[in-house]
């Protein structure tokens, strides 16, 4: 069937547009319906009702959660990713399956074939792309795959100890071991999650991922298959395999649903073997423009000034894992232009970005930050990024650039963005030397945001009202004047539904401090540097604090008031 003179008819687009699409769906090779909805004619649900309508077929909306693994058993993968047909329910001997293109005559042959092999009738309903890929990933579970593998492992010989060597290499080397290290590392990546944990216990192997900055158990092993497991991921990464005493870095990259993903490892020896840390590095998903990071209004112009001038030195800073190198490689990305010459010095180097020339810090052999900083100063650079400023004479350094001419990127280690003043002091930093040369210093730590499919809006308990009432009021006066609140008070709670995995939750964004250096500030400085007076004029130039950030976030419906005060009890 054709679904662009069904738009037409119903006057969504017209014969201009229908000619742009045609061509285009001539020049992709790919469907009428994946075209309309990648340019966003229509929503999914309103394509596939007009479609239902055209061919007859009931169009159904998917209820994941009530769709039971176990009617997927007639079902091979191949067919269902091939001709895009899944089953829903099963009564009796009828299944009721849900095809995204019922009119496709290959389709409906396989269907045909799979009903007689197997002795089953069925009804076909029409279902949208999104449930379709809802199906195959609950199809896709890790403990059905890992089940799999580790089947074919049991009809070979027994599995050894693997306390030798070679023994353990044997196993690493084996289809079903890599089969499970695949699968593993492949539904890490489908459901977005930044980390996974390979953890020995005494009675089994433990798979957790983190998801949103929260770990989760996702699968145990059989605890006899340690060995070959961790051996199978030292072997990507390159690292010793006879090596269990000692920890190692290493990387390797994988593709994964068409993307080239790069995984950063870490071993860690411990009394019951050896842990293992796999850092996912997608740059789909971890190299983000500047904008989308979650600054607010005020935050974002001052950024956005601070990037425009021609030196000077900006600092992130917060704990690890507060996203602080995805702020700055979303700043580089944006002052990444054919007429400058940026070069980095990194402890890992976690994105490769086209263009800019980034270096890998080596301590074992002297390459430290601050040898690194005095051979890029000899690079002719107008942008430096530093990863970290661990001691004296990496700020000093830092400092001097920031003085010279040059814009310096780098991330520091402190609670927040007041701290970091007294900070710089502390390593040896002459005071009248940082108003010259510090542009910003932005502090940040990452929140979950809310499934925008299912949170609820409330009316909160008095004591939670109470608690927001509190943080508004004590917000600075230059920003609550550019707030409305609504009264009564309203914010939003998360629900769970089947977008969001029922967790509530999509995604993450930032909560920001963000202070600029100003001639007051510079005078502070120079005379009487202590956390209270700055503070004071941050207050003074309008800053929010990052647990003022996230109640605005609230207040907007972006968060939860639980997620804030989580982060917020973390500091």
């Amino acid at each position: 069937m054709k679904i662009i003179p069904i738009l037409i008819e119903e006057g969504i687009i017209d014969e201009v547009q229908a000619k742009a699409l045609e061509m285009e769906i001539k020049r992709e090779e790919r469907t009428e319906e994946e075209i309309v909805l990648e340019r966003k004619i229509v929503s999914e649900e309103v394509l596939f009702k007009l479609k239902s309508k055209e061919l007859k077929v009931p169009f159904k909306k998917v209820a994941l959660e009530k769709i039971s693994e176990e009617i997927f058993d007639f079902f091979p993968e191949e067919t269902m990713v091939q001709y895009k047909i899944a089953p829903l329910s099963k009564r009796n001997s009828t299944f009721e399956i849900g095809m995204v293109y019922p009119e496709d005559i290959t389709a409906q042959k396989s269907l045909i074939f799979l009903s007689r092999k197997n002795k089953f009738k069925y009804k076909v309903v029409l279902i949208t792309f999104s449930d379709f890929d809802g199906i195959l990933k609950k199809y896709r579970t890790l403990k059905r795959e890992t089940e799999k593998a580790l089947k074919e492992l049991e009809k070979e010989e027994a599995i050894p100890e693997a306390e030798k060597l070679v023994e353990i290499e044997k196993m690493a080397e084996e289809a079903p071991v890599i089969k499970i290290v695949s699968t593993i590392l492949q539904h890490a990546v489908e459901e977005e999650a930044s980390d996974i944990h390979i953890e020995p216990t005494e009675d089994k192997l433990r798979f957790r991922f983190r998801l949103e900055g929260v770990l989760y158990s996702k699968l145990s092993l059989p605890r006899n298959l340690h060995p070959a497991i961790v051996a199978r991921v030292k072997i990507l990464s390159d690292l010793r395999i006879d090596e269990t005493r000692l920890p190692q870095d290493g990387r390797f990259s994988k593709k994964i649903l068409g993307r080239d993903i790069d995984f950063r490892v870490s071993t860690f020896p411990t009394f019951l073997g050896e842990k293992v840390a796999i850092r996912i590095l997608d740059p789909e998903k971890g190299l983000k423009d500047y904008k989308e990071l979650g600054l607010t209004t005020r935050n974002f112009q001052i950024v956005q000034d601070s990037l425009s001038r021609p030196h000077g030195l900006i600092l992130s800073v917060g704990p690890t894992g507060c996203g602080k190198s995805t702020t700055l490689y979303a700043f580089l990305r944006t002052l990444n232009k054919e007429g400058v010459n940026i070069v980095t010095i990194e402890d890992p180097i976690e994105y490769f970005i086209k263009g800019i020339s980034q270096s890998q810090v080596k301590s074992g052999i002297g390459y430290t930050f601050a040898n690194a900083l005095r051979q890029i100063m000899r690079q002719d650079p107008d942008i430096i990024m530093v990863g970290e400023i661990r001691d004296s004479e990496t700020a000093s350094l830092a400092i001097h650039a920031g003085l010279t001419g040059h814009i310096v990127l780098s991330t520091l280690h402190t609670n927040d963005a007041v701290g970091a003043i007294p900070r710089l002091i502390d390593m040896g930093i002459k005071s009248f030397l940082i108003p010259p040369a510090l542009n910003l210093t932005i502090a940040q730590r990452l929140i979950r945001t809310l499934c925008p499919h299912c949170k609820k809006k409330i009316k909160p308990i008095p004591k939670i009202e109470e608690f927001i009432q509190e943080k508004v009021n004590s917000l600075p006066p230059l920003i609550k004047k550019e707030i409305k609140i609504s009264t009564p008070l309203n914010i939003w709670e998360p629900q769970g539904c089947p977008k969001c995995n029922f967790d509530g939750y999509s995604g993450r964004t930032g909560i920001f401090e963000v202070l600029k250096m100003t001639d007051s500030l510079a005078q502070i400085i120079i005379e009487e540097p202590s956390e209270t007076k700055i503070f004071k004029e941050a207050q003074n130039q309008g800053m929010t604090t990052m647990e003022q950030d996230g109640i605005l976030k609230v207040l907007s419906g972006e968060t939860s008031i639980e997620e804030v005060i989580r982060v917020a009890e973390e500091r």
